[in-house]
């Protein structure tokens, strides 16, 4: 027993002596605490930055046309639907669907004048119309038939048939409706370009409908 005890005494003194030698040579170092860095410490790493915000297609209240009524007879704003953000086979659907019966007449929203009368895959039978100041671009899709009489460079009043609801083009036969769409014209007045607004808060509400 006293050999152990003298043996633990002698390897403590040893090892105390060795550690002295190499503290005066400069061979340690003290210990230090390892400083976290913004890329190991997640309590200090910086959030990642913000979501873009959503591109809204619409314009200021000043910069809308004014006096619309809704291009659909018998329909009132209270009933429409804001489908303006919604997605239609993969792209924004910029525009807002008007639920009628078949056959229902589609009425100019505002004076104007017929621009373009225009079939395609998509939209069916489709009327592009300008305001009388030709800054803007209503377009009506979807037309089960145009009205009597009605052609390209046509003068129409606010009111005027011009169609009537259909499910030409790529909407439900079992769904007729209007496909209706406001855009703002650039310089070259282009019928099939410009910038979308949301037709909603102009149609949607009191006094936008005729009756």
């Amino acid at each position: 027993m006293r050999s152990i005890v003298m043996f633990a005494a002698g390897f403590a003194s040893g090892m105390l002596f060795l550690t002295l030698l190499l503290w005066s040579r400069g061979s340690l170092e003290p210990v230090r605490a390892a400083v976290p860095t913004a890329s190991t410490n997640p309590i200090g790493t910086p959030p990642p930055p913000p979501e873009p915000p959503p591109i809204e297609h619409s314009l200021e209240p000043g910069m809308r046309p004014r006096g619309l009524i809704v291009p659909v007879e018998n329909v009132r704003p209270s009933s429409l639907l804001d489908t303006f953000t919604q997605e239609r086979d993969g792209r924004a659907h910029e525009a807002i669907d008007i639920m009628a019966p078949r056959g229902t007449p589609v009425i100019a929203t505002d004076d104007g004048t017929v621009e373009k009368l225009f079939a395609s895959r998509p939209g069916g039978l489709t009327i592009y119309q300008f305001d009388p100041a030709r800054t803007w671009c209503y377009y009506y899709a979807h037309l089960d038939h145009y009205a009597d009489g009605l052609k390209e460079g046509m003068q129409v009043r606010k009111g005027q048939v011009l169609g009537y609801v259909g499910s030409t083009g790529n909407a439900s036969p079992a769904a007729p409706h209007v496909h209706f769409a406001i855009f703002k014209l650039g310089p070259d007045k282009r019928w099939w370009e410009g910038v979308p607004i949301n037709p909603y808060p102009i149609l949607a509400v009191p006094g936008s409908h005729r009756h």
